[in-house]
């Protein structure tokens, strides 16, 4: 099984200059997204994720409980925090994950509420978590060819996640999107096929260029299917009309009217085009760990602190300082770029 490093903890002090608010950085953004990792653990096996055994994942003491969780997000939304998306690992394994949802949701300002799942088991939680509080849901979904989805995933679940895209639909969690990874020689050649199937359904489909956050650090930007691959394969079969760049604020897609709309479908380009210029995400790690980035190697402890009696100013103060040290960029076209030692299901999508 691969061993994961136990993650690099910043220790320096925050160098923010005082009379700043919000969480900024050094380049003019401010966060606004919070990405809430609520665990590590995956019931799928996805091949461009981990390998077929798994991960060793994280002890339960190591995790946040529901009550450090919902404090810290109280914080950042304090902090001006407007959306919460809740990720994993694959979110519905947390046993609590309603109850935790509830209390993010009477949180005052109340943030909006996403998930992002792989979908199975969201048709018996998609209707409790609407209850609760969620908003919207994004299912990962690569293949509506189940052969392929069970190679892609080592798993035979794919009927599942139709299941569950249906009952997020019907429970109210619109609008329902899909994010599709293409991967070459195994799905690439399909693409247009998941979006017509998207389309007959009502679904927004979200394509993302697959990025260097695997366990096995195997990515290779070789093989990657560029952005400009996927809207070449799509336009074989659709008309695509770029909606204006004005319209994307700090939305990681460009989009693009489908056949001359409504219906809109996505491209995610985070490695040939970058959006880190508006970015305006920051994340939360199921083990109380703090990223200013998805591709940052060091992070801020939280947990620690908390549970030695930190007070909330004082835990306020170390995230604003781990936003602070944000990078320009990823730099993932850097000569010197250094893969994360954590993986997607570690950080937390």
């Amino acid at each position: 099984m691969i061993r994961l490093p136990d993650p690099t903890v910043r220790s320096a002090a925050p160098t923010r200059p005082a009379g700043l608010s919000g969480l900024a950085d050094q380049f003019g953004r401010v966060a606004r997204d919070l990405r809430v990792s609520v665990t590590d653990r995956c019931n799928l096996r996805c091949t461009y994720c981990m390998p077929a055994e798994g991960l060793p994942w994280l002890p339960k003491p190591d995790m946040l409980t529901d009550e450090e969780l919902v404090r810290v997000v109280g914080l950042f939304v304090r902090d001006g925090i407007t959306q919460v998306r809740l990720t994993g690992g694959e979110p519905l394994l947390r046993r609590s994950l309603v109850d935790v949802v509830d209390a993010i949701a009477a949180l005052d300002p109340r943030p909006r509420i996403a998930m992002t799942t792989n979908g199975v088991g969201l048709d018996r939680l998609a209707r409790p978590l609407a209850d609760a509080g969620l908003d919207r849901v994004n299912v990962s979904l690569d293949t509506i060819d189940s052969e392929t989805f069970t190679h892609l995933t080592r798993r035979d679940r794919l009927s599942d996640v139709e299941a569950g895209l249906k009952a997020a639909a019907d429970a109210g969690l619109t609008p329902v999107k899909v994010n599709a990874v293409a991967m070459r020689g195994i799905n690439d050649t399909d693409v247009a096929d998941v979006l017509a199937w998207c389309l007959d359904r009502g679904y927004e489909l979200r394509f993302i260029e697959q990025m260097p956050l695997d366990a096995q650090h195997a990515w290779d930007r070789d093989d990657m299917v560029s952005a400009d691959e996927i809207r070449d394969r799509l336009s074989e079969r659709f008309t695509l009309t770029p909606l204006p760049a004005a319209d994307r604020g700090s939305a990681p897609a460009e989009r693009f009217l489908v056949d001359g709309g409504p219906a809109t479908v996505g491209i995610i380009a985070s490695v040939t085009q970058p959006f880190c210029a508006a970015c305006d995400r920051t994340r939360l790690t199921a083990d109380g760990q703090v990223r200013n980035c998805l591709f940052s190697t060091t992070e801020t402890d939280l947990r620690g602190p908390m549970r030695e009696g930190a007070t909330d100013d004082e835990l306020l103060g170390l995230i604003r300082g781990e936003m602070w040290r944000k990078r320009r960029g990823h730099g993932i076209d850097d000569p010197d770029f250094v893969q994360p030692d954590r993986p997607m299901s570690a950080i937390g999508g």
